[in-house]
């Protein structure tokens, strides 16, 4: 395993429509992975480069990132992969940050959902299914990157 960086991470991940693995930690301490989409762009608050991705509320990864927000996000091709490894944010209707207003988070979510990828026809549609499945956003900071180089 060579150290990566971010691009190499994104380059990826776009050959898989950013189709990626995400490992979370439950409380016994063992790995629980499940498949999303997940996308670069700036975090709404630092301003940083993360990885987000929206999750649907109330699922085991939430769960697994509000007691523990260690995670690592791998995306494959083919026999070429990258991991990056970071700390998880939450912005959602459940995880409010002090100063961050709920009125702001329909168009969060958009734009995660833009950064992997996403489109869509009728984002009012959109934002009325986020808020009805308590959607959140999470915002991955990369502290370590890493994969195989293709040769």
């Amino acid at each position: 395993m060579e150290a990566m960086e971010k691009r190499d991470f994104d380059r990826i991940a776009a050959k898989e429509h950013f189709l990626v693995v995400v490992t979370t930690l439950r409380r016994d301490g063992s790995a629980q992975s499940t498949v999303v989409n997940a996308g670069f762009l700036r975090h709404p608050l630092s301003g940083g480069p993360v990885l987000g991705m929206v999750l649907r509320g109330g699922t085991v990864k939430l769960r697994n990132l509000r007691q523990d927000p260690r995670i690592t996000v791998t995306a494959r091709s083919g026999h070429e992969w990258a991991s990056l490894d970071g700390r998880a944010d939450i912005i959602g209707p459940d995880d409010l940050p002090p100063g961050f207003a709920p009125t702001a988070l329909p168009s969060l979510l958009r734009q995660v959902f833009a950064a992997a990828g996403g489109t869509h026809d009728n984002w009012a549609d959109y934002d009325r299914v986020m808020a009805q499945q308590r959607r959140a956003a999470v915002f991955v900071s990369p502290a370590r990157v890493y994969g195989n180089q293709p040769r």
